[in-house]
């Protein structure tokens, strides 16, 4: 492309939005800028485009219109899970790149079918929002495990939990709500880049109290993945607990735990242990979006594939899918994994310093 800076659209002016994808993008100037916001809600459209000096405005019915005008290069699509490949699909159409929230979508048909077809046959980039592909500590976790300095990495166990609101959309059945598909991924992702492999089986089970709240998604959900070299895999993610996001992995010579993991407003702690010697690291909290917004113009830009790209979803939507068949059924089950040729390496840690959280407009954070 001739141009220098990526032109996006933020799609979806949920908390996650405005806590922390529309502040990133001062800290993503070097080769992207926000220049559309779309919305239903027109005291957000108003509101924050005034805050950010955004002056292109849609509702998501004419969202078309300016897919079609050429004023946007790349969207960063922030909506609820189940709108997901919709909205990757119509601008996928337009020629438009599109960076996803996780999880990619609700089904690996609409991953596959849907979106990365989409993108495919109009040639366009998906990248799928992990966003810690860039950040320091897990990548950094991969090279120690990578390096041997834990010996052979035999078992990994996670717990990601939170206490979510009543009446949360992470609690409603028909927008993709549910344990595994906002917080589970996390822990899935997670074992996945530091065994540097695919599950081949599945075990879970799930566990519901009896407060209203989760009359529609469970409580809370536990997994066992088996991998090549009969490695072991165990997390449990939570909606009615205090806060808890931590993982950890264990060798024939050490362990490595990050404790917190997977926070993006918070400080994250590594606890190093070879034999009876223990190191504690710690990474001060930094900007978790900007690098995102930083490596995905930069691929389209150059013409790179994006790791993650949307296989890179449509991989842990395979494996919480049938999480939750397995979860049904109480057997196990079986998993054809995809075929990975890119996983994250500390060539893509990108710093940037942390933003400030910004008053919400209409918004307000999932848990107590």
């Amino acid at each position: 492309m001739a141009r220098k800076n990526i032109r996006y659209a933020v799609v979806g002016l949920g908390h996650i939005a405005q806590v922390a994808i529309l502040p990133a993008f001062q800290h993503a100037s070097a080769n992207s800028e926000l220049v559309a916001l779309v919305s239903s809600d027109d005291t957000k459209l108003r509101r924050l485009g005034k805050r950010y000096g955004v002056t292109r405005l849609y509702d998501y019915e004419h969202y078309d219109e300016l897919l079609a005008s050429g004023d946007v290069d790349a969207a960063y699509i922030a909506l609820p899970n189940h709108q997901h490949a919709e909205f990757t699909v119509r601008t996928a159409k337009h020629g438009v790149h599109v960076l996803c929230e996780k999880p990619l979508a609700v089904t690996e048909r609409e991953c596959l079918l849907s979106m990365i077809r989409a993108a495919e046959t109009n040639g366009v980039k998906l990248m799928t929002a992990y966003r810690l592909h860039f950040e320091r500590a897990n990548l950094e976790a991969i090279e120690t495990v990578r390096a041997g300095k834990i010996g052979e990495p035999r078992l990994f166990n996670s717990l990601f939990c939170m206490d979510v609101k009543e009446g949360d959309i992470r609690l409603r059945k028909e927008t993709g709500g549910g344990t595994l598909y906002d917080i589970g991924v996390y822990c899935i992702n997670a074992a996945r880049y530091l065994f540097r492999d695919e599950p081949t089986e599945v075990l879970a089970m799930r566990a519901n109290n009896d407060q209203k709240r989760f009359a529609e998604t469970e409580e809370m959900m536990g997994g066992l993945l088996r991998f090549p070299g009969d490695r072991l895999a165990t997390f449990i993610c939570n909606f009615g607990t205090s806060f808890v996001a931590r993982y950890q992995i264990v060798g024939t010579k050490g362990n490595l735990a990050l404790d917190p993991a997977y926070e993006y407003a918070l400080e994250l702690k590594r606890h190093l242990t070879i034999g009876e010697r223990e190191n504690l690291k710690t990474y001060a909290q930094r900007d978790q979006f900007a690098p995102e917004l930083l490596y995905f113009s930069d691929c389209i830009l150059h013409n790179r594939d994006p790791e993650p790209s949307g296989w890179e979803g449509l991989a842990d939507v395979r494996i919480v899918t049938a999480l939750y068949r397995s979860a049904k059924s109480g057997k196990a089950v079986s998993i054809e994994p995809i075929e990975k040729t890119a996983r994250p390496t500390m060539k893509q840690e990108i710093h940037r310093p942390a933003v400030r959280k910004p008053k919400l407009v209409k918004a307000t954070s999932p848990s107590k």
